[in-house]
């Protein structure tokens, strides 16, 4: 027979089990009730990897609906950390997965048609549901959600200081279809009645998530006159965020997960060539760094902002483990 307390396990959906998805898993493991772990898995051959971490994974393509099927009524917690399709404005995955998870189970579809069946018409169970199954769904906890946005729907900032408050004003594809997403949460949040929490994301970095390809190839970076400023928050910070997010995030609320570094660009490259006995990278002026660097990492040049965590470390309580960039590299050794 199986124990009471395994069947009431809660359980937790994966979108997009990556680096940081990898890092959650221990931490899930490491509670006191441990969740059911299901991750939605796009390449089988990781499934072997997966479930060595402590995961379920299940197939599933974010691009093929039909795929998703299975994941209807099957969570109740779900970390949504898969990147939004490369093209477009609008983030058609999202759409996917809200419409995958707003879908009745089976077992309440199944009630829904032997209900219709029996009293030979729809009128007797509305929006497809029976009486009972109403009644079954209005005791369910609502559904969590925690969505991993990125930084970038703010654009640029003029290097100015700022909270959760500022509107975003997304200057790229890349950050419109994270807007989009996010749009998209806010409504299912407020029609299904889903407690949805946004935690926007800088630039990640850990030991093996350091720009030191970059700097090895000489990459340059803005002179001082022209240099941006950038946040950042380590790989394993941010799954404890996600984490606690998913525990206490406020529901339509958006979290900054940024630690305390203060840094442009430039000066972020130059400690980490520092701190690796590596060249520094060459500086030059924005209009030669028009001429010279691709689309994608002029992009990021063009963005200066300052991110406020202070909800961070009052609303969610978290106490950051690496505080900045310097922390990390004292702790490391290599500074």
């Amino acid at each position: 027979m199986i124990p009471v307390r395994t069947l009431r396990r809660p359980r937790v959906l994966i979108v997009g089990c990556g680096d940081v998805g990898m890092r959650a898993l221990p931490l899930f493991q490491a509670k006191a009730v441990k969740p059911r772990v299901v991750t939605l898995m796009h390449h089988p051959e990781r499934a072997d990897v997966l479930r060595a971490a402590g995961a379920c994974p299940i197939a599933g393509d974010l691009d093929e609906r039909k795929t998703l099927r299975r994941l209807a009524g099957m969570v109740r917690n779900v970390l949504h950390l898969a990147p939004p399709p490369r093209d477009g404005h609008v983030d058609a995955r999202t759409r996917a997965l809200i419409a995958a998870l707003r879908a009745p189970h089976r077992s309440v579809a199944r009630a829904a048609f032997v209900a219709s069946v029996r009293h030979r018409t729809s009128d007797i169970v509305p929006e497809g549901f029976s009486r009972t199954s109403k009644r079954q769904a209005a005791r369910r906890k609502p559904l969590r959600f925690v969505y991993a946005s990125t930084t970038g729907v703010y654009g640029d900032c003029g290097g100015a200081w700022i909270d959760e408050t500022r509107p975003a004003r997304p200057d790229n594809e890349r950050a419109w279809r994270r807007v989009s997403a996010e749009m998209q949460l806010r409504s299912a949040g407020r029609t299904s009645g889903w407690r949805v929490s946004i935690v926007r994301i800088p630039g990640i970095y850990a030991g093996d998530r350091l720009p030191l390809p970059r700097i090895e190839r000489k990459m340059p970076a803005l002179a001082e006159a022209d240099d941006v400023y950038t946040n950042h928050i380590h790989a394993d910070d941010l799954a404890a965020i996600l984490l606690r997010t998913l525990a206490r995030g406020r529901a339509q609320r958006v979290i900054n997960a940024s630690d305390d570094t203060d840094l442009r660009m430039g000066d972020y490259f130059d400690r980490i060539a520092d701190a690796y006995d590596l060249p520094r990278v060459p500086r030059i002026t924005r209009a030669e760094a028009e001429a010279r660097l691709e689309p994608i990492t002029l992009s990021f040049m063009r963005e200066s902002r300052r991110l406020a965590n202070a909800r961070l470390k009052r609303e969610l309580r978290y106490a950051l483990r690496h505080l900045t960039v310097d922390d990390f590299l004292r702790s490391a050794g290599v500074r």
